[in-house]
């Protein structure tokens, strides 16, 4: 199992843009991808669960990869949220 945490800088949190491609993402691995968001966990490959977060700017997420291609999905997913919110 790999995790990394985040602080989003994005004015907005994860709104509907960035939450889809998040799921288009964390669905090209194998791995199950968990966030973990002040108000819950959710499948990082559903939308309505990630949306239903409602991650806002200053919260810290903890992402969590684990399986077969763990390390290649958590250290592709640190510079996706680094590059998008």
């Amino acid at each position: 199992m790999k995790e990394f945490s985040y602080k989003i800088k994005d004015a907005m949190g994860i709104h509907a843009r960035p939450a889809g491609l998040l799921v288009k993402a964390a669905g090209d691995y194998q791995s199950a991808i968990t966030i973990v968001a002040p108000n819950g966990k959710a499948d990082a490959k559903r939308i309505m669960a990630v949306m239903r977060l409602a991650v806002k700017q200053g919260n810290t997420v903890t992402v969590t990869c684990e399986g077969a291609d763990e390390e290649k999905a958590c250290a592709e997913l640190q510079a996706f949220f680094e590059a998008n919110l």
